[in-house]
């Protein structure tokens, strides 16, 4: 079974995390950063927006909740903000969509020798734990985040001239991070695994050896890093992977299955299950499941939340009944590919089209298992 109990993750209708921002919070997002929006009156802004946003995810039916980043301007800036040691530099590769359009993105740099200067989403899930009274969901992202986006180029040479050490440093971070979460309450982080979904697409690996990086390599150096950042967490405490291939106004960074990659992360990466991007051909098909472990679960990223085209209950069955053929049906959960806004802008669809697709992944989960 996948569902581990009453009220325990992973459940069978799952979201990534992000929710679009309101136009008033987006409007007094730009202003903030301008000095021209009182700190107080922002974080009360913030505040009832989640608590909006947390009321439309339980009134859908859902049994896991967040408070859809809004107090991120993107899904990692705020853990970079409350590190210490970090700048931001350009990325070394670009967003592209299906018509060859290409937008160039910002990374995290190491300056300094990191450290957790400042509770990185301690606050938020305080917070989230008080608006609800279903399982609240902690996002963070993955430790890779810190690293892929300029391969070799991650940081000065007086900070770091050893990825290992770098790394070791991270995990420290996480560690402490999770143990904060842990002793508030929190029992379900997802870590957003973007790098390692990238070096799934041939052009992605490309660029990567033209930075003077091994893409196999970066594979185990990432799930190494993973696995260091979550240990010792509570037994009670549950920790998903979102493999992500890029969200930026329905904008992607990478194309490609999973199969040069599945067998080493499913089986070596010391997690609970994985939330996977599944809806579009770009993915590949679900063969690469079969490595899954069978203590391990999978939640199908079926309902695209790039575009406001609503998928049918028709569909989600099918493709569950697709997935079915690699992993045993009782094993898997859905969930939307991706968040709906890893950064402040969102996806190019309205928050009607937005409840309309976690509705359907609720009725479409019901249907399905009826457990």
């Amino acid at each position: 079974m996948i569902q581990r109990g009453a009220g325990r993750p992973p459940f069978r209708a799952d979201h990534v995390g992000s929710l679009l921002r309101p136009a008033a919070l987006r409007q007094a997002f730009r202003q903030h950063g301008t000095g021209n929006f009182d700190d107080d009156a922002y974080r009360a802004m913030q505040d009832r927006c989640i608590r909006d946003a947390v009321a439309m995810q339980e009134a859908v039916g859902l049994k896991v909740v967040t408070d859809g980043e809004f107090r991120r301007g993107s899904y990692w800036g705020r853990f970079v903000e409350r590190m210490h040691g970090f700048v931001i530099k350009p990325a070394l590769f670009k967003f592209r969509d299906d018509a060859g359009h290409e937008v160039a993105f910002t990374a995290p740099y190491a300056v300094d020798k990191i450290r957790r200067a400042q509770p990185l989403a301690l606050d938020e899930f305080v917070f989230l734990r008080e608006a609800t009274g279903v399982t609240a969901k902690i996002t963070l992202p993955a430790p890779s985040t810190m690293h892929f986006y300029r391969c070799s180029d991650f940081a000065t040479r007086e900070a770091y001239q050893d990825v290992d050490a770098f790394f070791a440093d991270l995990a420290t971070a996480f560690r402490a991070e999770i143990a904060a979460l842990a002793e508030a309450g929190c029992r379900y982080v997802q870590l957003d695994e973007v790098a390692v979904a990238l070096l799934c697409d041939p052009l992605i690996r490309q660029q990567v050896e033209a930075a003077g990086s091994a893409p196999d390599r970066l594979v185990d150096l990432y799930i190494g890093a993973i696995n260091q950042a979550v240990a010792g967490r509570p037994a009670d405490m549950v920790v998903g992977v979102h493999m992500c291939r890029g969200n930026f106004k329905g904008h992607y960074l990478a194309a490609g299955g999973y199969g040069s990659v599945a067998e080493r992360f499913f089986a070596n990466t010391e997690v609970d299950h994985f939330l996977l991007e599944y809806d579009t051909p770009r993915a590949g098909d679900f063969a690469p499941l079969r490595f899954v472990p069978k203590e391990k679960g999978v939640v199908l990223g079926l309902v695209s939340t790039k575009t406001p085209v609503l998928e049918t209950l028709d569909a989600l069955k099918r493709r569950v009944d697709e997935a079915a053929r690699a992993i045993d049906v009782d094993r898997l959960a859905i969930s939307p590919q991706c968040g709906f806004a890893s950064t402040v802008a969102g996806n190019a669809l309205g928050e009607p089209d937005q409840r309309s697709k976690l509705s359907l992944v609720v009725c479409a989960a019901a249907e399905i298992w009826k457990d």
